[in-house]
């Protein structure tokens, strides 16, 4: 690990760093493997739209795509085949982490198909076969926080699979998300299975928020409205933090933790700037604070490699400065409760964009493969 840059102290002041990109031309490269030595990266998030982008350019994948073409596999077998393999190999790569942090980082997240977004069951059945399919402790179910994902996350938490709960945007919700990993962690006791061996992380979005308020402020337009633009994001998430600290100072996580359960910890998410206006490690710098996650483009990586200002605790002594604006929101006419619930709306729906596009990408690549055409 590099030593003595903005990296390393962001680490140093208990910050997980996760790329949130995944590609096989960075897998065989060499390309992951110098991030976690020369950036601090402990981690990989992907999601349907990187490895739709990452399928969609190069040609890393051209040779697995002919065999399952000749196999006569479907399309979807083949997304299934071919991010699974990318999800395993990182894994391995990540493996030493995973080794020297006891579980906590070194790890590699996988995203049920968005479409099960709101079915429970399916939701279920597809973690378990990802899980079995990838094959690799580090390795992390991704299931968004609806209120299908719920049941989904309780479920797969008690049959000892650890879990990367995605596209959480409110307070509220995040409780809820906490209640069903501590259902979980219940279930999975219950059952005789070591509870050291869960991990759990709740990816709470940050500039999404911004975005969508900062729209509502400036069609408001009045000097008030506008003094709040691209507070949002940092003061909800900046509570999140606050929701999980109590949470786990609750007796019936007490329980769970002293029988060797791990905290579920926050993710930040959606951390690269929107707005051109903001500094490019804003959503870094301002949120740095013990015992969680940044999942971070590389564009974003890079700024907080370069630039970024790690100043310790920006978190646990501004609760009451997040209260402020929130409510300072609410007084504008800015519905908390109406943004984060289109917002969960809207992400469940990008993803499934995101899923037809590899979905098309890929049948295209089993056609060309099948006539022997070239790109």
């Amino acid at each position: 690990m590099t030593e003595n840059t903005p990296t390393a102290a962001l680490s140093a002041a208990g910050v997980s760093i996760w790329l949130d990109d995944l590609s096989r031309e960075r897998i065989n490269s060499g390309g992951l493997a110098r991030l976690i030595a020369e950036r601090n990266v402990v981690g990989v998030t992907t999601n349907p739209t990187i490895f739709a982008t990452a399928l969609a350019k190069g040609e890393a994948y051209d040779a697995q795509v002919a065999e399952l073409a000749a196999a006569g596999k479907t399309v979807t077998e083949a997304v299934f085949e071919i991010t699974t393999d990318d999800v395993a190999n990182a894994s391995d790569i990540f493996r030493p982490v995973y080794d020297a942090t006891g579980g906590k980082d070194g790890r590699v997240s996988i995203e049920v198909e968005p479409g099960l977004a709101h079915d429970a069951a399916g939701t279920i059945a597809e973690a378990k076969e990802l899980w079995a399919k990838v094959n690799r402790p580090n390795a992390m179910i991704k299931i968004p926080a609806t209120i299908a994902g719920l049941e989904a996350i309780a479920e797969t938490i008690g049959a000892g699979i650890s879990v990367n709960v995605t596209l959480i945007f409110s307070l509220e919700r995040h409780r809820e998300v906490i209640n069903a990993y501590l259902t979980g962690l219940e279930k999975a006791k219950v059952a005789g299975i070591d509870l050291s061996t869960i991990h759990s992380v709740a990816s709470f979005f940050v500039s999404r928020v911004d975005t969508e308020i900062d729209k509502r402020l400036e069609a408001i337009g009045t000097p008030e409205a506008l003094a709040l633009k691209s507070k949002a994001g940092i003061a909800n998430a900046r509570l999140a933090y606050q929701v999980f600290e109590q949470a786990f100072e609750s007796e019936r996580a007490a329980v769970l933790l002293e029988a060797g359960a791990n905290r579920q910890r926050p993710l930040w998410a959606s951390t690269g700037v929107k707005d051109p206006k903001l500094p490019d490690t804003l959503y870094v710098t301002e949120l740095t604070v013990n015992d969680v996650v940044n999942t971070m483009p590389e564009k974003t990586l890079e700024a907080t490699f370069d630039h970024g200002v790690i100043d310790g605790d920006q978190v646990t002594n501004h609760y009451d400065d997040a209260n402020v604006v929130l409510d300072a929101l609410e007084a504008q006419g800015v519905s908390y409760v109406e943004v984060t619930e289109l917002l969960e709306k809207e992400g469940v729906e990008k993803f499934i964009v995101s899923w037809n596009e590899l979905l098309d990408t890929v049948a295209a690549a089993l056609e060309s493969a099948k006539t022997g055409d070239t790109k």
